[in-house]
């Protein structure tokens, strides 16, 4: 149904526009169904909206239409029915109101933490600051480089975000892209602390999804929380899905992977970048020292941050990016004793055996270091293979052998003589090495040495990690432990890049148990990034070591991060040979630990040491440092000097040392709309007048958001599952057959259980599959009602008694998606426009409504709660409106909270000109209360299109290249993003009429609360 709908002029008056009467929170009737409106976006097409199901046939279901395609019928508030409630304490209507509630969505510029510290995630005071600057006004959307250094929690700040983001009706579409080898861990997380399920699209998720989906169906249109990782999603068949989804978020964990222009990766995240309104990229390591690869880092998060010759607008980057290291004044007064400092690390130099003597002089003379200055080597890289000969014994006899065959390989029959000497130099060089690795391995006895003395054993909990790079070495370094130690097969576990995605899960996975049997987990590079191994375990051997400082900072950062309780010990094995220049050249691999101590201490992150911000990059500089080349000095600099040399680097060092988001904000629900920092002051409304004829408004602030995700009614969220519970089933204790779901709770346990009904079921699917087979759900779902109780058992899933990581009893936080269901079943107990009538603790008839003020995206830009007072029931053109802190404090001021008792269904007659008058009531005065939002929304987004215009008059400036006239294209694309987000529309809806309790029960025979009084008097049946 088209019509007329309400927007708000530049002081809040409410104006005429084509479209619809209708904002979140709005109920509305399609194809003869109800639906909870979610989302309203303005399109080509007219209002888009995005609905939920309410009435029977479409509960739990979500659809989108179109107006211009569908006739939508709006109710309008000021003619609801008044229906009446007969059950026990006004449970339907509570509940009902409760759902409400949690259906309206928090303010965009309600800054203050509303669900995510109410979570799993421990509250840490650096963490949430980066989630208040994601949530700051300032941006009008939220886009974020979290650029943390290793270790400090990324993952807990990208859930704590999204957690925001979802209670703000802003988190419903997310898109993860992360590293394969960590997506079990990202979504293990996000579900365990944030209850928000993610469909892992791993390989046997991708399977999966193609034997449910016709080929042709997009599978990112069908599910709405995805994760998936990078090397998945970049393939040509993926990028023509993306092009055509929205998200409301998207998140790229190890975003330094996407800043090379040229790459698939690049490619992938220019394509997802515009497609959604929040943006949260992810990275330890954001600066690879190449400015045009940070600036493009930070034009994915807003374009007009990078002007178009490419320079850095540093008031924009500090805006837009979080870097934060374990010495930031932030978090060093944050982590205590949950963030262990490291032992002193243990360098041993391990005198070479007689047989790798042999192979490092023969390396040293005749390959490194040769008399004549040139190596038997024939290829073109003559400078680099002798140090690939030297690197592989340096990891160990076994990758030498394997380097030695392979070149060997590829030289096949020698034909030059050149080629024919490198050849015998090869095969002799191997013909040493052979005995070598017959013999006892001077580096590998000092490991099984060091093992016993920690209490590494078959039968003995201490575990280890043990770092090298050739897969060669990780493979004989397991066959020997096992063979020494007796070792079981599944007790020493090799984990590198071959492996396929999920066996690399399934290893980090089983990794974090104490029960699991893993003793030594045998690493190669690919568990440098990304991966927690701490839980479990506290010590870390390198048994080579990398020639780069980054690449061992990474290595050091699986074990020594937030969350470790035991102080780390880092030890590293380094040969020792009786040849003098190799030896000299171990004793520089030393330089380079300490170097990477230093740079850990001073700066948090060894990136900018060496300048070059890049592994492969170190290695050669490295190379040239062995190779007498240049000294180590020359290579790698102090501290100071290296952020000196480096203007990003210094940037980034600067804004390390910033609070993250502004000192003292709150972490409860704030002041929306920018009213209370704005100079907002509900003072103008005393009551003297200027809120419509013949009363005033009493008290409250202006703007405040009608709902901080607290259980308003009920106390708790398990109280309100449990209410629900007793509504919707007779019994609900009973037998599933028997109209029940096998409720039972255990209060000393702080459990609660039942059997997932059908219509909940079919929500459940989308949880990880490997939860869903562990704990068996949907069957049996078990709940922890405290977040102790759900820590607790968290930490239990990775004990010594526990097989599977996932907790037996998953905490009901205020996002639980089984509360979610509770609220659309209590959201169906009323009819089409109807508003229940309850007795409370008010001495003359009050309507409590919440009014919403939302912007073309259909966002809720803010929201106010008010109440209505009428103290002369002759006389409906004197109301005393109220507007009240939050929707709890509303609830609780009309005595609906707690223990409550119905002596009957309310008499109906007369009462719903009340509702009436209260609407039109409400909505002129929260026409004032939401002046202040209005006008101080449109000024952050004339000062964003004002920004949009200087860049394109910097760009018109400049030659028209390519890469210029895609970069006009993001910013045209960002001018009608910030057009979308102007505050448009107002919508007040009344929540429940309030009787005093000496109200009389209605005389009506056979009225049980299925009835209603219509506007004209009547009874509705």
């Amino acid at each position: 149904m088209a019509g007329t709908t309400t927007g708000l002029g530049a002081a809040g008056s409410v104006v005429s526009s084509g479209g619809l009467i209708v904002a979140p929170g709005s109920v509305v009737v399609v194809r003869d169904e109800e639906w909870l409106v979610t989302g309203v976006e303005h399109t080509r097409d007219g209002a888009l909206l995005t609905v939920q199901g309410l009435s029977e046939l479409v509960r739990g279901t979500t659809a989108t239409f179109y107006e211009r395609y569908d006739e939508v019928a709006v109710h309008d508030p000021a003619r609801a029915t008044v229906l009446a409630d007969p059950s026990p304490g006004y449970r339907r209507a509570r509940l009902w109101l409760e759902a409400t509630l949690r259906k309206t969505a928090v303010p965009l510029d309600v800054t203050g933490l509303t669900v995510s510290t109410r979570m799993l995630a421990t509250a840490l005071d650096y963490q949430q600051a980066a989630v208040r600057k994601a949530l700051d006004p300032a941006n009008l959307r939220p886009r974020l480089l979290l650029a943390d250094a290793v270790g400090l929690g990324k993952t807990l700040e990208i859930g704590m975000i999204l957690a925001e983001l979802a209670r703000r009706g802003r988190g419903e579409r997310i898109l993860i892209v992360s590293p394969r080898h960590v997506l079990e861990q990202m979504q293990h997380e996000l579900w365990c602390r944030f209850a928000l399920p993610f469909v892992r699209l791993d390989s046997v998720g991708i399977q999966r999804v193609r034997q449910r989906l016709p080929a042709t169906r997009n599978p990112f249109a069908y599910f709405k929380r995805v994760i998936i990782s990078i090397d998945t999603l970049k393939s040509e068949k993926y990028l023509a899905y993306l092009r055509r989804q929205h998200w409301d978020a998207i998140v790229i964990d190890e975003s330094h992977n996407v800043t090379n222009s040229s790459t698939q990766n690049n490619r992938l995240a220019r394509v997802l970048a515009p497609t959604a309104d929040a943006l949260i990229l992810a990275s330890a390591t954001p600066h690879n020292g190449r400015a045009e690869s940070f600036a493009e880092l930070v034009r994915l998060l807003e374009p007009t941050a990078v002007g178009p010759d490419g320079a850095l607008a540093e008031g924009e980057v500090e805006r837009l990016v979080v870097r934060r290291h374990r010495n930031s004044p932030e978090v060093a007064r944050t982590v205590g004793a949950d963030w262990a400092e490291r032992k002193e690390p243990q360098n041993f130099l391990v005198p070479a055996s007689p047989q790798e003597n042999a192979v490092a002089r023969e390396l040293d003379e005749v390959w490194l270091h040769p008399a004549s200055g040139r190596s038997p080597y024939s290829g073109q890289a003559a400078k680099l293979f002798p140090w690939t000969l030297a690197k592989a014994f340096l990891s160990s006899p076994a990758a030498l052998r394997d380097t030695l065959a392979e070149r060997l390989r590829r030289l096949g029959t020698a034909t030059t003589a050149e080629q024919r000497g490198e050849a015998d130099a090869l095969n002799r060089l191997q013909g040493l090495n052979g005995a070598a690795l017959a013999a006892p391995s001077a580096k590998y006895e000092r490991l099984k040495t060091y093992l016993g003395e920690i209490g590494v054993g078959a039968g003995r909990p201490v575990r280890a990690v043990v770092f090298a790079e050739r897969i060669a070495t990780l493979s004989w370094l397991r066959e020997r432990l096992m063979a020494d130690f007796g070792f079981a097969d599944d007790q020493v576990r090799v984990l590198h890049g071959g492996l396929a995605d999920v066996e690399q899960q399934e290893l980090v996975d089983s990794f974090k148990l104490a029960s699991s049997p893993i003793r030594v987990l045998v690493t190669g590079d690919v568990a440098s990034e990304g991966v927690n191994l701490h839980l479990q375990c506290h010590e870390l051997i390198h048994f080579d070591v990398p020639w780069s400082l980054i690449r061992i900072e990474q290595r050091n950062g699986r074990i020594d991060r937030y969350g470790q309780r035991h102080r780390p010990q880092i030890t590293t094995l380094l040969l020792e040979p009786d040849s003098e220049s190799f030896s000299g050249d171990i004793r520089v691999l030393t330089r380079l630990l300490d170097k990477e101590r230093q740079a850990h201490t001073a700066l948090g992150d060894v990136a900018s040491l060496m300048g070059k911000y890049d592994v492969g990059a170190e290695e050669e500089e490295i190379r040239k440092v062995l190779a007498g080349e240049q000294s180590l000095e020359a290579a790698i600099g102090e501290p100071d000097e290296a952020v000196a040399r480096d203007p990003i680097a210094a940037m980034l060092a600067r804004i390390a040392t910033l609070p993250a988001s502004a000192p003292g904000a709150s972490d409860g629900a704030t002041p929306a709309g920018g009213a209370a920092g704005d100079g907002a002051d509900a003072g103008d409304l005393d009551g003297s007048g200027g809120a419509g004829p013949g009363g005033g408004v009493r008290g409250g602030a202006a703007g405040v958001p009608a709902a901080s995700g607290a259980a308003a009614l009920f106390g708790s969220d398990v109280g309100f599952l449990r209410e629900a519970l007793h509504e919707v089933y007779e019994t609900p204790g009973a037998e599933v057959s028997r109209r029940g779901v096998r409720w039972r709770e255990y209060p000393a346990q702080q459990i609660v259980e039942f059997t997932p009904p059908e219509d909940l079921r079919a929500r459940l699917e989308v949880l990880p599959q490997s939860y869903l087979a562990d704990r068996r759900i949907t069957e049996t779902f078990k709940l922890a009602t405290s977040p102790a109780r759900g820590a607790a058992l968290l930490e239990a899933a990775r004990g010594q008694d526990s097989d599977s990581t996932w907790p037996e009893a998953h905490y009901l936080g205020p996002l639980h998606p089984v509360l979610d269901w509770a609220a659309d079943r209590a959201l169906g107990q009323l009819g089409r426009n109807q508003v229940f009538a309850v007795r409370g603790a008010v001495d003359e008839p009050t309507v409590l409504l919440v009014g919403t003020l939302t912007n073309r995206r259909g966002q809720v830009v803010a929201s106010s709660a008010v109440k209505v007072a009428f103290p002369n029931p002759d006389n409906l053109g004197f109301a005393m409106a109220e507007t009240v802190d939050s929707a709890a404090e509303l609830v609780r001021e009309v005595g609906l909270v707690g223990e409550l008792s119905n002596p009957g269904p309310p008499e109906l007659a007369g009462l719903p000109p009340y509702v009436a008058a209260a609407v039109e009531r409400a909505t002129a005065v929260m026409a004032q209360v939401f002046t202040a939002a209005t006008e101080n929304a449109r000024a952050r987004v004339q000062a964003w299109s004002e920004r949009v215009a200087g860049w394109e008059a910097a760009a018109d400036d400049l030659a028209q290249r390519l890469d210029l006239k895609q970069r006009r294209v993001n910013v045209a694309e960002e001018r009608a993003l910030a057009a979308g987000m102007a505050p448009d529309r107002q919508l007040v809806r009344p929540l429940v009429l309030v009787l005093p309790a000496d109200h009389p029960v209605t005389a009506r025979a056979g009225l049980d609360g299925a009835g209603a009084v219509s506007g004209a008097g009547e009874v509705a049946r």
